[in-house]
């Protein structure tokens, strides 16, 4: 892209201008790969000063989807508040459409979540006559039945997987580690996953203690799952937004909604606080009100 000579100029202006250390100049330029990295992805292909405001609205929507913390996002505006003021600065750009630019607010939204059912659905829109839909229906298995995050699903190894007791050790965020049990029909698909298909491939050095690999034999990106999720939704009609972190919230969901104990559920979903995790307390409440106007004669309008 014509941006390699914009991030060039960009570390010089952090370097000699700000005097950052090289660890700060890394994680800024880090933002603005990512952001790069979108638009090579979405097919734009302008350079900083014919962007607008709706393009980085459109990217900061995306990093959302993609299950990063609100420090994170807010982190990558900065990054890129930063870069534009180089750009003004520079005439590289006359306007800076980051000015505007807000992070998601940190509210305590209801996340969208998926019926059992329209999981189901999205399972069998896989095209099982390719390799990867066998590896696929076993991802997405394992994410419903683990309520994995995305990150943990893409680095989930071979040999913290537990099948005699039903249960995988799961590397969280802050490299902690936590047990998670896992369902017979999860096992069942990684075990077919593995004997089918992952076998037959050629596995690059380093990788061969990752469980899903892609065709090249090495570990799949969070993206890769993202897009794989939106086409399987679209095949199966499904019209909410449907994202890996979608699936995660709807493992919650439903173990709150059968009654769950609410520790257990932190415990399965590796929160580090209680408060994090009562989100579903509010979700269960709001179907219930929901389930009441629907079908009780009293709530009716």
């Amino acid at each position: 892209m014509m941006w390699e000579a914009y991030k060039k100029g960009f570390k010089a202006w952090l370097q000699l201008e700000k005097s950052l250390g090289d660890n700060s100049v890394e994680a800024y330029l880090r933002d603005i790969e990512k952001l790069t990295s979108y638009l090579e992805m979405q097919g734009i292909n302008e350079a900083p000063g014919q962007l607008e405001l709706k393009n980085l609205e459109a990217f900061i929507k995306y990093v959302h989807e993609m299950g990063m913390s609100p420090a994170s996002q807010a982190r990558i505006i900065s990054g890129i508040r930063s870069f534009y003021k180089y750009c003004v600065l520079e005439q590289i750009s006359q306007t800076d459409p980051s000015a505007l630019l807000e992070a998601p607010k940190k509210t305590r939204k209801l996340p969208e979540v998926l019926s059992f059912e329209e999981i189901e659905k999205i399972i069998h829109a896989i095209d099982h006559s390719k390799p990867e839909g066998t590896r696929n229906k076993a991802i997405l298995e394992t994410m419903y039945s683990c309520g994995l995050r995305v990150s943990e699903v893409v680095n989930l190894r071979i040999s913290c997987i537990y099948p005699d007791i039903g249960f995988v050790k799961v590397i969280g965020k802050g490299d902690k580690e936590r047990i998670v049990p896992i369902g017979s029909d999860a096992l069942k698909y990684i075990k077919i996953y593995r004997e089918s298909v992952r076998n037959q491939m050629p596995i690059v050095s380093g990788y061969e203690d990752i469980l899903f690999l892609n065709r090249r034999g090495k570990n799949l990106t969070r993206v890769m799952i993202f897009l794989m999720l939106q086409e399987l939704a679209q095949k199966a009609k499904i019209t909410k937004h449907v994202s890996p972190h979608t699936f995660r919230h709807s493992f919650a969901t439903h173990l709150v909604e059968g009654g769950a104990d609410l520790r257990a559920v932190q415990e399965m979903l590796g929160h580090e606080s209680i408060t994090t995790t009562e989100i579903y307390t509010h979700l269960d409440r709001e179907y219930l009100r929901s389930t009441l106007q629907q079908y009780h004669p009293a709530f009716r309008q």
